[in-house]
């Protein structure tokens, strides 16, 4: 059985492989035993070692390892967001950092549902409201959205999502980056989305958020 920074390190290559984590821009963290490891500020998710690991409390105490990425507060927002949820990924990935910078398309999703996947994998993704990187502030605007979200887009920063596992956040914020390449590629043009009935059984029957009352903003 291998250990959750052993975890991460296999967790950052992958993502790196997945070209969504550009630089050393982006962070990955994982809760175990009541620990969030976390990776530290300024690495490069492929090429960690166990030196570029943060472990911290829930309540963000620092207890050993490398100084933790300034996005803590973000992840441990979401954890309590989700509290069934034990991996948090954040990325600055190309497209989900240009979808950030729109208009989302709706109150409850800045993503609209164009493809099944995005619905069955992540769900609903609002757009929170944009705060400097780092700013503790950040966090409380996330945990001040009503809404339930597995993963949301960062005000012209980019994405954030969290899963139960770490394999399925990575898979998420993959499928997030996708939703949005999908997303621009057809903003300004008559798409069709998938029907109302359809989205909200495949995210009843993957266990994803989709609110039927969503507002349209565009």
């Amino acid at each position: 059985m291998t250990s959750p920074i052993d975890d991460l390190i296999a967790a950052g290559a992958r993502v790196a492989a997945a070209g969504v984590s550009p630089g050393s821009s982006g962070n990955v963290s994982i809760l175990a035993d009541d620990l969030v490891y976390m990776t530290g500020t300024g690495t490069d998710l492929g090429r960690l070692s166990e030196e570029d690991i943060a472990v911290v409390t829930r309540d963000g105490d620092f207890m050993r390892g490398a100084k933790p990425s300034k996005e803590l507060a973000l992840h441990l927002a979401f954890y309590e967001k989700n509290a069934s949820h034990s991996a948090v990924v954040h990325l600055h990935s190309p497209f989900a950092v240009a979808a950030s910078c729109l208009e989302p398309w709706s109150d409850t999703s800045a993503i609209p549902p164009l493809t099944p996947y995005f619905v069955m994998r992540v769900g609903q993704s609002p757009l929170v409201p944009f705060r400097v990187p780092g700013d503790p502030d950040l966090a409380a605007q996330l945990l001040a959205l009503p809404h339930p979200f597995h993963g949301a887009l960062l005000a012209n920063h980019g994405q954030i999502v969290s899963a139960p596992g770490l394999d399925a956040a990575i898979e998420a914020a993959i499928e997030l980056e996708e939703a949005c390449r999908i997303t621009l590629l057809t903003d300004g043009k008559p798409r069709r989305l998938l029907p109302a009935e359809d989205v909200a059984a495949l995210a009843a029957r993957w266990g994803t958020p989709w609110t039927e009352s969503a507002a349209l903003v565009r």
